[in-house]
């Protein structure tokens, strides 16, 4: 297998289609067709089901494209520890991190690391937590600022605690439950039960976002295993507008509450701490992974400005 027959079979795999994997390759739909038969000739094995709907990988087309990437990440990091040698002169680095967290981290990181680091192309990946992870596990990325899963984390990535950001209730002014919240010391807010939102009406994100997960383990510790959820979805400002309107209870994390737009905002309450009510946010890359002197230098700035 050369370099060249990975990256074929890998950007099919990733594009499932000859046509706009020969367009990112640079090269003809015809040509890179016969490449791919030659490749499957070889192994005696098809590596591709061809589907009406686009191009699936086979179950050796998934060992295949399994060892390319890590085959090809080796390639990679070979390449960059040779451009360590220049001084950070060359070189690259991929990073990722999730839509809203890098509204809030890039725009103290960026500048700094591009007065250092002027010649480094810098390529940012903004997608969901899942899509980050598989992105690391793939070697499509170098590392990522994310939230950590709350309670199980994967076996193959090291997560690096930057800060902890503790989630807050938020519900409507006028909610017959605020006359439960208790004024506690050293909480931001007035304390409320969390268990006594078993039976009220829950406006929830996505369940592949890290906020939903990260409230179903908070809401599993009070002993709701099946919330009322009223609403599921996407944007937890829109959650939290619909809250501030008395349309259901959502939880949202406390940096992201204080720089919500909505003009109604809704009343905060806060968390006891035995339900462990907050998320952290980490640099994650894969475990005994190579990291450049380019990356380790964004990981140094993100941790002097976002711990």
């Amino acid at each position: 297998m050369t370099r060249r027959e990975l990256l074929y079979v890998k950007t099919v795999s990733d594009t499932k289609s000859i046509s706009k994997a020969a367009r990112q390759l640079f090269i003809s739909q015809p040509s890179l067709s016969q490449s791919i038969q030659r490749i499957e000739e070889n192994l005696g094995t098809p590596l591709f089901n061809r589907t009406t709907g686009g191009l699936t990988l086979t179950f050796a087309g998934e060992r295949y494209y399994h060892t390319a990437s890590q085959i090809l990440k080796m390639y990679e990091d070979f390449e960059i520890e040779i451009s360590d040698i220049n001084n950070l002169k060359t070189g690259r680095v991929h990073m990722g991190t999730t839509d809203y967290l890098g509204t809030l981290i890039l725009p103290s990181i960026l500048p700094r690391f591009r007065d250092i680091c002027p010649y480094i192309d810098l390529t940012i990946t903004e997608a969901n937590s899942a899509e980050l992870e598989q992105g690391l596990l793939d070697g499509r990325l170098d590392f990522t600022i994310m939230h950590a899963p709350k309670d199980q984390h994967h076996p193959q990535l090291n997560y690096e605690l930057l800060a902890q950001d503790p989630f807050v209730i938020a519900l409507s002014p006028d909610h017959p439950l605020l006359k439960c919240a208790i004024k506690k010391a050293g909480y931001e807010f007035p304390v409320l039960d969390i268990a006594l939102l078993k039976d009220e009406p829950l406006l929830m994100l996505h369940s592949k976002q890290r906020i939903r997960q990260v409230t179903d383990v908070i809401l599993g510790r009070a002993g709701i295993h099946q919330p009322n959820i009223s609403l599921t979805l996407k944007s937890f400002e829109t959650a939290q507008l619909l809250a501030a309107q008395g349309l259901g209870i959502t939880l949202i994390p406390r940096q992201y509450s204080s720089r919500s737009t909505v003009q109604k905002q809704p009343v905060f309450c806060s968390i006891d701490r035995k339900y462990d009510a907050s998320w952290d946010r980490c640099i994650t890359s894969l475990k005994n992974s190579f990291l450049s002197k380019a990356d380790q230098l964004f990981i140094r700035i993100a941790k002097e400005l976002c711990s």
